[in-house]
């Protein structure tokens, strides 16, 4: 199966699993659960906007850190910018946060409503260049997907 044909797979169970559900630990919870183990990443989580800083939230994968600030690192930026960062190689990344020296490449998802960023999908590999177009198109999908059910205007 192509890795286009697992997404839309994941999206489709996604759909399924989270319909008519609005509790966000819940929803966010089997989410991640579906897309670490759908695809095999190093660490999926999200990361709850709470007043100035990322609170983590629900995960797979190593222990994570707890907070992180507006601006800072992968997530920070992500949630700076309101738009998915992609790092093939986070020591290049200037101010990544290494939550765990396994992880080699990293993408970030802003979750949006109303025009705010709400959360973030963090996804780490073991490898570099792991994420590319294909990853980003559809975990934005999927993101928006979660966001408009989860905190709809």
């Amino acid at each position: 199966m192509t890795k286009t044909e697992r997404y839309e797979q994941l999206e489709a169970q996604i759909a399924a699993l989270t319909a008519g559900e609005t509790d966000a630990v819940a929803v966010l919870a089997n989410v991640c659960a579906a897309i670490h183990h759908e695809m095999g990443f190093f660490w999926t989580g999200f990361y709850m906007v709470r007043g100035d800083e990322l609170l983590l939230g629900p995960f797979q994968g190593p222990v994570a850190c707890f907070h992180i600030g507006f601006g800072r690192g992968v997530c920070g930026t992500a949630w700076q910018r309101r738009q998915t960062v992609v790092v093939d190689d986070v020591e290049l990344f200037p101010g990544h946060i290494a939550c765990s020296s396994l992880s080699r490449s990293e993408i970030v998802v802003p979750l949006m409503a109303g025009g705010e960023v709400k959360a973030v999908l963090d996804i780490d590999s073991a490898e570099l260049a792991t994420f590319d177009s294909t990853d980003q198109y559809h975990l934005e999908r999927i993101a928006g997907c979660v966001a408009r059910q989860l905190w709809a205007d």
